[in-house]
């Protein structure tokens, strides 16, 4: 699909079907947030495919956020691992973009995503045993729509690129 037309039709679903993503989906997905780019190229992105029923319990467990989404995508990031620059730690950034291009990848095969916010970092290391170095970023839903859903991109307020931009 072409990249305009994948940035215009992303949206937030927040109803899926049981349909899963194919094995190869998933790979074309990961591999668009292997290729993001990181901070000095530390590459520090880490991520968890939640794909059973106790891993999507245990997600359920920490966040309410899944709409039914027969897989989720949890994207983390290793603090150890990432950039310290300046007095800095990339981890956040890097993770928070290898997700944007998994999200746009989803869109451009077909599928659909939500974003969802880790709520409570601590809760969600302890549910999935993640090591204190491993930081979870965000939870993608990943799936395709229910046929019932409604969407929200024709409500899909934007405010004026003039609100956003100061030229200098």
């Amino acid at each position: 699909m072409e990249f305009n037309k994948v940035i215009q039709k992303r949206e937030s679903v927040r109803k899926y079907s049981d349909t899963k993503p194919t094995e190869d989906q998933v790979k074309y997905i990961l591999e668009a947030g292997r290729l993001a780019p990181t901070a000095f190229n530390k590459q520090p992105q880490r991520v968890y495919i939640l794909k059973s029923g106790e891993a999507l319990q245990k997600m359920d467990s920490v966040h309410p956020c899944r709409y039914g989404a027969p897989m989720v995508i949890l994207v983390c990031s290793d603090k150890n691992a990432a950039s310290n620059f300046q007095g800095g730690n990339s981890y956040l950034t890097d993770g928070v973009i290898a997700a944007t291009h998994m999200m746009l990848a989803a869109t451009d095969i077909g599928l659909d995503t939500c974003w969802a916010g880790v709520n409570d970092v601590l809760k969600t290391q302890n549910v999935f045993d993640l090591p204190e170095n491993i930081y979870p970023i965000c939870f993608l839903d990943l799936g395709f729509r229910a046929s019932d859903f409604k969407g929200v991109s024709s409500d899909k307020k934007r405010n004026p690129i003039d609100s956003m931009v100061t030229i200098l």
